[in-house]
């Protein structure tokens, strides 16, 4: 009997930068308040709103929300439904959110994942922005978010948008770095953010900004299963509640930072082939960043590439900006935080950082460039077309 024939290698869904991605989507909003026509891939409905509320449900991911349209009527119904965008690269929470709120491309923000290379080969956790292993310990006078990341969110607003967010989210390094000056309305519990959202529309704000990561919990703790499917069903519910509170001529606009994929248990520690030129491992599970050696990088990638090659993208970070992973190119300072080699697997697995010990425990992880992380919704409700009283 013949041999089976390798499947083919997938070709990466690269982030439409300048497009029809995250990153341009504040960019298109602010402009259409302003008057100027949004590019056709935003929703029609935008360009009869005279506010404009921003909802981004951090984890929602197009596929998942087209493969579970009867649980969403109201997301699924929306302008916009039957088209994604795209994330950007790596398609994780700390880059994507930064890219969302400034219209800056990884490459200009410089957020270039979950976890980033600091002084003295320490690793930055910049959702939590602490540093150090065993103990970790706030960075923001090491690594001053405002100096990390240099543009300025919501560019263009004609006044400060609000923000909308989770109670206990003000105080931290990361919403600094991607939030700016941005006055912040904490909500504690979910029923509260509509009522946060009507005041905020009567009290004459064109643009707010709202975000909920109830999905992404959901989908780390439980994977792609009835738990997560219970939490789309409520969140279509707080869609549909946002929606009824809109005046006329408002729209409601809806997108996320990342997909899902389904890990589960499927996570590998690194062999020693690949490890032996490696000093330091940094980035996150779905894209993984080896930090070679001096002089080690060939061997790297030869060995990561021999190693993993039918299971993930091996790339070195000169190859990866080259073809345009990031939106441009790296300034010296950008580029150190990052690997040498990146490994970025297409197949439902993990590569696992032992210093990072909670991320072993997620069961749906996102990072990687495949359709399932990288595609993304852009809806539209409102916006005239509702008559509301």
């Amino acid at each position: 009997m013949p041999a089976v024939p390798p499947a083919p290698r997938p070709e990466p869904v690269l982030p439409d930068y300048g497009g029809a991605c995250i990153a341009s989507v504040v960019p298109a909003l602010v402009g259409a308040l302003a008057g100027t026509v949004p590019p056709p891939w935003v929703p029609r409905t935008v360009a009869s709103a005279d506010q404009v509320v921003l909802v981004v449900l951090d984890g929602l991911g197009f596929e998942q929300l087209t493969a579970r349209a009867a649980l969403a009527p109201t997301l699924a119904g929306a302008d916009g439904a039957d088209r994604p965008i795209t994330s950007v690269a790596p398609s994780t929470t700390a880059c994507a959110l930064t890219s969302l709120t400034t219209g800056c491309p990884p490459a200009r923000h410089g957020l270039l994942g979950y976890r980033l290379a600091a002084e003295d080969d320490q690793v930055l956790n910049v959702l939590r922005w602490t540093v150090g292993r065993a103990v970790p310990r706030d960075a923001r006078r090491l690594v001053p978010p405002s100096t990390v990341q240099p543009c300025t969110p919501f560019p263009g607003a004609a006044r400060p948008v609000p923000v909308v967010t989770r109670e206990g989210f003000g105080s931290t390094g990361f919403t600094a770095a991607h939030l700016g000056d941005a006055p912040l309305i904490p909500y504690a519990v979910t029923s509260t953010i509509a009522v946060e959202v009507r005041r905020l529309l009567a009290a004459g704000h064109r643009f707010t900004y709202v975000y909920y990561d109830g999905l992404d919990k959901v989908a780390h703790a439980h994977g792609l299963g009835e738990h997560f499917d219970a939490e789309l069903a409520a969140v279509d519910g707080l869609v549909a509640e946002l929606e009824d509170l809109l005046p006329r001529s408002a729209a409601l606009v809806v997108t996320a930072d990342h997909g899902q994929v389904d890990v589960g248990p499927a996570v590998e520690v690194l062999g020693p082939d690949v490890m032996d030129g490696v000093r330091l491992l940094s980035g996150e599970g779905r894209f993984r960043w080896l930090h070679a050696l001096p002089g080690a990088v060939a061997d790297v990638a030869a060995a990561a590439l021999e190693r993993y090659g039918d299971r993930a993208w091996v790339v070195t970070r000169a190859a990866a900006v080259e073809d345009g992973w990031f939106g441009g190119e790296l300034e010296p300072d950008v580029a150190a935080r990052l690997g040498d080699v990146a490994l970025v697997p297409y197949d439902p697995i993990a590569f696992l950082d032992p210093a990072d010990t909670g991320e072993s425990r997620l069961a749906s992880r996102h990072g990687s460039l495949t359709p399932a992380e990288m595609l993304v919704p852009l809806l539209a409700l409102g916006g005239g077309g509702n008559i509301r009283a």
